[in-house]
């Protein structure tokens, strides 16, 4: 059941995610019809827990071979029960307890299968006493979340905060002194999907708000969005994603699964809450008789920082460097952002675009100039 060197992102991993495209487009829904501070909160909790779910099932399928039929039926097993909790994202937080009791139960079964098919496939001994010291320490972030169900929302708010630094704590501890076996290329790649399946869903928002209003003005807010989705995409596909692969194959051992823990577990959960931030922000970009331009500029602006902060802090743990012109550029646009919540949705999208656009041109040019230096 050990996973092959050569193995790639198979058929069930894929269906597996198709869950978390819906979960995603939960957490969005949510945020969308919650934007206080409150809300906000909770929207990154919940997606956190959902996001933990997610990669510590990545973990344990990079070192599983999928298409073995045990590791399949799990997999399929914990497909269903992960559906149950994206079900429930959005009364997660709900004053009665029955639905976030729902949510709690099914992210817990779904941890648990994860951390089973993580030691059923691990390599040797020592990888499998690095997955059980996981395990016994992440009980108590699932004790966390189970009790925090029972509990009104309010305080539940503070309990699955403490699981959520339970986990953190977990992942920080054995993954500075365990033994892990990490196939980069698979690695990489599942994070590489799982971006793809945010953009897509930000590009599922836009479309089914054009559906339901398509003025001429909507029309406008929907192609500009598609085209900053397309620019989103550039950033990290563009250059950085080939990037972080390289220097993850470049590291072994310890040292391999340290970078892949930072770089990817840690970075690319703010990398993709920014996505969903700026689903957000298309939604209310096109639902303008919903929401104020003020919520609109917080939203996309919130959503670019993330993402482009993400990119380049999962690059300089990889490699070191610092890109000064994304940083930089960021600034500009969210200063451009603050003077024009006063203008319209359309201005507010195309000053993202341009921030985004001149920062893929600049990219592009430096990373042509130091590839053909000798």
């Amino acid at each position: 059941m050990e996973s092959p060197a050569d193995q790639g992102a198979t058929f069930v991993e894929l269906f597996f995610d198709l869950v978390f495209v819906f979960a995603i487009t939960r957490v969005t829904h949510y945020a969308a019809h919650h934007m206080d501070a409150h809300g906000l909160v909770r929207s990154l909790i919940v997606f956190w827990l959902i996001w933990w779910g997610w990669t510590q099932f990545t973990w344990a399928l990079n070192a599983a071979n999928t298409e073995h039929h045990h590791v399949r039926l799990g997999t399929l097993i914990a497909t269903g029960v992960a559906f149950v909790m994206a079900v429930s994202v959005e009364n997660a937080f709900a004053p009665r307890t029955e639905g976030a009791i729902w949510f709690a139960s099914s992210y817990v079964v779904v941890r648990v299968l994860g951390l089973g098919i993580y030691y059923r496939v691990a390599s040797d001994a020592d990888h499998r006493a690095s997955v059980v010291t996981f395990s016994l320490l992440s009980l108590l972030g699932l004790a966390a979340v189970l009790a925090g169900s029972f509990f009104l929302p309010d305080l539940r708010e503070w309990i699955w905060l403490g699981a959520i630094a339970f986990d953190l704590g977990a992942a920080w501890i054995v993954g500075n002194s365990g033994c892990w076996a990490l196939h980069a290329g698979h690695f990489a790649e599942r994070h590489g999907l799982i971006i793809i399946i945010a953009l897509g869903e930000s590009l599922i928002v836009a479309g089914s708000a054009l559906t339901s209003e398509a003025s001429p003005a909507t029309m406008a807010a929907g192609a500009i969005a598609l085209f900053m989705t397309c620019l989103l995409w550039w950033t990290y596909f563009g250059w950085v994603a080939e990037v972080l692969e390289e220097h993850l194959i470049g590291q072994a051992g310890q040292a391999r699964a340290r970078l892949g823990r930072d770089a990817y577990t840690f970075w690319h959960f703010p990398l993709v809450s920014g996505i969903v931030a700026l689903a957000v922000g298309f939604e209310t970009a096109l639902h303008p008789a919903d929401y104020t331009l003020t919520q609109t500029a917080v939203a996309v602006g919130l959503g670019l920082t993330l993402f482009l902060v993400s990119t380049a802090g999962a690059l300089h743990r990889a490699a070191g460097c610092v890109l000064w012109s994304r940083l930089i550029v960021l600034v500009l646009t969210l200063g451009g952002l603050a003077v024009s919540t006063s203008s319209s949705a359309q201005q507010i999208l195309g000053i993202c675009c341009l921030g985004l656009l001149v920062i893929v041109t600049i990219e592009q040019i430096t990373i042509r100039r130091e590839l053909a230096s000798p």
